[in-house]
């Protein structure tokens, strides 16, 4: 029993513990970057539309909403993830954008709606 510890004080000893650095750590204990692996095609090698997912900066963004995926898609969207090492929410996110920059008819019906909604 005197062994047991609560989360919390697992934390507290994870906290006080001092951090490893990048330099500390020998290069071979080193985790790969995504896409750097052997047999997988390097950063350069992406092509354009993947670089500018994983450039896609997400940081700013604060609201959260549930959406809903076939399987086919979630399949896609989890290799996808492994593949590259970038986030769904990433994905999901650049591609709304992307699709609401290309189409602006989309806001415009969304205008539309409010200016014909009465109050």
């Amino acid at each position: 029993m005197e062994k047991m510890k609560s989360l919390a004080d697992q934390i507290r000893e994870e906290l006080g513990k001092p951090k490893n650095t990048a330099a500390e750590v020998p290069p071979k204990a080193r985790a790969p970057s995504p896409g750097t692996s052997k047999g997988k095609k390097t950063v350069k090698e992406l092509p354009q539309i993947v670089r500018a997912i994983i450039d896609y900066d997400t940081s700013p963004n604060k609201k959260m909403l549930h959406v809903r995926f076939d399987q086919n898609t979630v399949d896609i969207l989890n290799r996808f993830k492994i593949a590259t090492g970038t986030d769904i929410t990433k994905f999901v996110a650049f591609c709304v954008s992307r699709m609401l920059e290309q189409h602006p008819e989309i806001r415009t019906t969304i205008k539309h709606f409010i200016q014909n909604t009465d109050l």
